[in-house]
């Protein structure tokens, strides 16, 4: 993304944060909310900048400048403002802030990096995520411009692509610290959302080539002794318990190994001949080394 971007609007997070992480990724020019409400400030008429997002906030000319793509890196802090700036963009000639298309089909593309509609806090009851901005935003589109539709995109849970990169991670990590050219056997996926935890990792194990395991904890959004839309493989408590639970089911299934190696047929000579040889495959030759 940073190679086919030039200059992105991060969204979300608090102060600067999102700003240094989008740098920290490659993105070379940065523009936050902040930055737009600083050069005009009636584009958000109930947000004020506070004295430090006035110092952070860049000083710029907006009139030659070309948001390339929206990224809503963090939740919003000011879902007003930003939306009214998302979708002020998402109307816009080509990304030019200030301009409004006459087609409504010109704006950057819109990425979120979750799509989470609501998660768990403090507070009794779940609160909305950033998959519930991204609904906004695309309602919102759909009413201003009588009609047309917007289509935004989002990375994360439950997007295949998420699990993908997990998997490359696991591959590189392993071969890096154990010389180990494949991914683990199983994958134990804790979550606490059936809609984007356990969907995703269903999802995935479906077409993966190790078994990813899906366990929901009580912890979270999911609400104990409700049928969860997407069912894990199982329920604990706490994430602990879900640790503890794929601790116990790797040793009983080491156990089970080593009591198939036990009763294997030994190795015996005949005339020359070898009968009764066992074949381990490469990935339990490894595990009995690393047990070794």
């Amino acid at each position: 993304m940073a190679s086919k971007h030039n200059t992105v609007l991060v969204v979300g997070g608090e102060g600067e944060k999102c700003r240094t992480v989008a740098q920290s990724y490659g993105f070379k020019d940065v523009v936050t909310p902040g930055d737009i409400i600083k050069a005009n400030a009636a584009t958000t008429p109930f947000r004020k900048l506070t004295p430090e997002e006035l110092k952070n906030s860049k000083e710029r000319d907006f009139s030659d400048v070309v948001i390339e793509a929206i990224f809503v890196f963090a939740d919003s802090r000011d879902w007003a403002g930003d939306l009214q700036i998302i979708i002020d963009l998402a109307m816009s000639k080509g990304g030019r802030v200030g301009t409004l298309s006459e087609t409504f089909d010109e704006g950057p593309p819109i990425y979120f990096s979750h799509n989470d509609v609501v998660w768990s806090a403090a507070h009794e009851n779940v609160r909305l995520g950033m998959g519930a901005l991204r609904g906004i935003v695309e309602y919102t589109f759909k009413e201003v411009t009588k009609g047309k539709t917007l289509t935004t995109h989002a990375f994360g849970k439950p997007q295949i692509s998420t699990f993908e990169f997990a998997t490359r991670l696991l591959k590189r990590w392993r071969k890096n610290e154990h010389n180990l050219n494949s991914p683990p056997n199983t994958v134990y996926f804790v979550g606490d959302t059936p809609e984007s935890d356990i969907r995703g990792t269903n999802r995935f194990n479906e077409r993966a080539e190790n078994d990813w395991y899906s366990i929901l904890v009580k912890t979270g959004v999911y609400q104990d002794g409700t049928e969860p839309a997407y069912k894990p493989r199982v329920t604990v408590d706490t994430v602990l318990d879900a640790v503890n639970h794929g601790i116990e089911r790797e040793m009983n299934r080491r156990k089970q190994r080593k009591l198939t190696l036990t009763n294997m047929p030994t190795l015996s000579l005949d005339d020359g001949k070898m009968n009764d040889v066992h074949i381990l495959s490469p990935a339990i030759e490894r595990e009995l080394e690393l047990e070794a």
